[in-house]
């Protein structure tokens, strides 16, 4: 396309020429400058970025730098191969894992089992706990009852996961020096819920009852925690819609079926996607604590699997291409979700 002197210069009729238009010449000086513009806001504000240093920090320590032992998945550890054979051994751990028909696919698949059903049935039933805590703190009107309230719903997820599961495992497990059955293990009992025989052995060797124990204690751990992002949301609602809504004789119930939740329904969808973005993502740490051979048919994760096989054993590749392999679908899980909650609601995280 060409371009004419009027897209750079302007006529000026006082003197009869063309000067340069001083809006373009405002464009070049900042152009020019730019650089030297954000040295001086940085240095303006140099408390702020400063602040930044540990956050970028972690990130490259914990998120960036263990990319690069994702190449262990490629790598070729067998020299023994024909050349044909090492054109395909870059995908030799996946072709194990998927495909293989050994031992090691078998327990990866049961693994990646146990760790969306763990996942599912956390979504399922401890997604809405916080909602439901964050509605009743919004109830009550005594603000140091509510203080008190909610310290003791938060306490629990500043507890150390240590500390965590060794409570979970005197409760359903060891009890008192003279009973080998745990507080809650002698109540299920006393109840007909369970057999002596199975309270007495720990319900944590029983292989029926590990996901249940995790995810009740899952939901005690974080449903508080949770509940502050919806109690904000929930407080930051005009208290013009609640008389609105009173006017029209709506009751409590009314108002947070009309009034609440659809104002915080957008902040639910969001924290949904980025639930669902982690919903492979088990944290290997409780796992581990809780889980024994006897209990790998239900409570063996992906994460535990990896580190089994990887960390305490010798084949790095194989776990970290089964940790690929489950982080590719939590990221295929988020685009999805994220993408059917901006055509249905309009709202999404991206």
């Amino acid at each position: 396309m060409a371009l004419n002197v009027s897209d750079y210069l302007i006529f000026d009729e006082e003197s009869g020429t063309y000067i340069e238009n001083p809006e373009q010449v405002v464009r070049d000086d900042v152009e020019k400058h730019h650089w030297l513009n954000v040295f001086r806001q940085v240095l303006k504000d140099w408390r702020l970025y400063l602040m930044l240093v540990p956050m970028i920090a972690v990130f490259l320590l914990w998120r960036y730098l263990p990319m690069y032992e994702l190449l262990g998945c490629f790598k070729v550890t067998d020299d023994v191969k024909t050349v044909a054979e090492q054109f395909y051994s870059g995908f030799s751990y996946f072709k194990q894992l998927l495909i293989g028909g050994t031992t090691l696919s078998t327990e990866f698949w049961r693994a990646f089992r146990n760790t969306f059903l763990l996942s599912f049935y956390g979504l399922i039933f401890g997604f809405p706990m916080p909602i439901i805590i964050a509605l009743f703190f919004n109830e009550i009107r005594s603000n140091i009852m509510r203080s008190i309230y909610q310290v003791l719903t938060y306490l629990p997820k500043f507890m150390s996961t240590v500390v965590m599961t060794s409570l979970i495992t005197m409760l359903v497990k060891q009890g008192t020096i003279i009973s080998g059955a745990g507080v809650i293990s002698q109540m299920l009992e006393h109840l007909g819920l369970i057999s002596s025989e199975v309270a007495n052995a720990g319900l944590l060797n029983n292989p029926s009852f590990f996901r249940a124990i995790y995810q009740i204690s899952g939901i005690w751990e974080t449903a508080g925690y949770d509940s502050i992002v919806f109690f904000a949301a929930i407080i930051a609602i005009s208290p013009t819609s609640y008389e609105a809504a009173q006017i029209d004789g709506a009751g409590k119930m009314a108002q947070m079926k009309y009034v609440v939740l659809p104002s915080i329904l957008s902040t639910i969808v969001i924290m949904l996607i980025t639930k669902i973005g982690t919903l492979l993502n088990i944290g290997y740490e409780k796992v581990l604590l809780l889980y024994k051979p006897e209990t790998y048919m239900t409570a063996d994760v992906v994460s535990t699997f990896s580190q089994r096989y990887g960390i305490a054993g010798t084949m790095k590749g194989l776990a970290a291409a089964a940790e690929m392999m489950n982080n590719v679908i939590g990221m295929l899980l988020v685009i999805g979700a994220n993408t059917i909650a901006k055509k249905a609601s309009n709202v999404s995280l991206y």
